[in-house]
């Protein structure tokens, strides 16, 4: 049997605080590049892609956040449903996105959302559509730095079915559900694709996983959504994602689902 006892990985002390801290590089990186003080959106989303918020930006729709602390990205702010919602681009995989959303939680945001790319596993997926993650299979590293070893861990947030509804407002076929979280899309095996499937999966991505278990140890609300446009039993057009129109009637969406949530929490 191997011996998993030196597997640094395995054996991270989850219960232990950290030595180094969002809130500590953020002050690092206010004064160094002299950024203003200020708080952040309650509401950011992480797009994974970029290209929406590149078109967003080209059209005067979303501008840069200044106060936003933050050596490796730039936030922009959109205005939608009387919401201000923080939109942050290209945190492509779990580690990205976690570093981003504990300087997010840091600042105080109270929802944040991934959005992100996914690929078909269950084959009764329509293309392309949304998949609220309801849990997340945890094939990937970060979580292990949050939680300890498990198989699977639950979207922390409540707003899934709040999401699910005002999501389907869009035109959109969106289901909830199981996504499968890799670190490795093109370690992908078909003996894997066939045991998530079996298992009730919908659609494998690089985030939820990792955005849920910190969400869950942090105490932070996060949620994913993921755009299934590919598969690799599919013959017909690939990564279909639809118009920017789109996306941003899906933003929209996030926001009306954040609004909604809040106003259940406070109630």
């Amino acid at each position: 049997m191997p011996n998993n006892t030196n597997v640094p990985l395995l054996n991270h002390p989850v219960k232990e605080e950290s030595a180094f801290t969002a809130g500590n590089l953020m002050e690092s990186v206010r004064r160094i590049r002299q950024i203003p003080n200020g708080g952040v959106p309650r509401l950011c989303i992480l797009e994974f892609d970029g290209d929406l918020t590149d078109w967003l930006v080209a059209r005067g729709l979303a501008k840069p956040f200044q106060s936003w602390p933050c050596f490796h990205t730039t936030m922009y702010a959109i205005e939608a449903e009387g919401v201000i919602c923080g939109i942050i681009p290209r945190t492509i995989g779990g580690p990205y996105a976690v570093l981003i959303a504990e300087q997010l939680a840091a600042a105080g945001t109270e929802l944040i959302i991934g959005l992100t790319s996914a690929g078909r596993v269950s084959p009764e997926l329509p293309l392309p559509c949304l998949v609220v993650a309801t849990s997340a299979i945890r094939d990937e590293g970060t979580s292990l730095h949050y939680l300890p070893a498990g198989k699977e861990v639950a979207c922390p947030a409540p707003v899934v079915p709040i999401l699910e509804r005002e999501l389907a407002a869009t035109d959109w076929t969106v289901r909830c559900g199981k996504v499968w979280t890799t670190d490795a899309p093109y370690r992908e095996t078909k003996t894997q694709l066939e045991q998530w499937a079996n298992e009730g999966v919908l659609a494998v991505e690089m985030q939820a996983a990792s955005l849920f278990a910190f969400g869950a140890a942090r105490g932070v609300a996060v949620a994913a959504v993921a755009m299934v446009s590919n598969a690799v039993d599919q013959d017909g057009e690939q990564f279909d994602t639809g118009s920017q129109q789109d996306g941003l009637r899906i933003v929209e969406a996030c926001v009306r689902a954040f609004t909604v949530s809040s106003r259940i929490s406070k109630s």
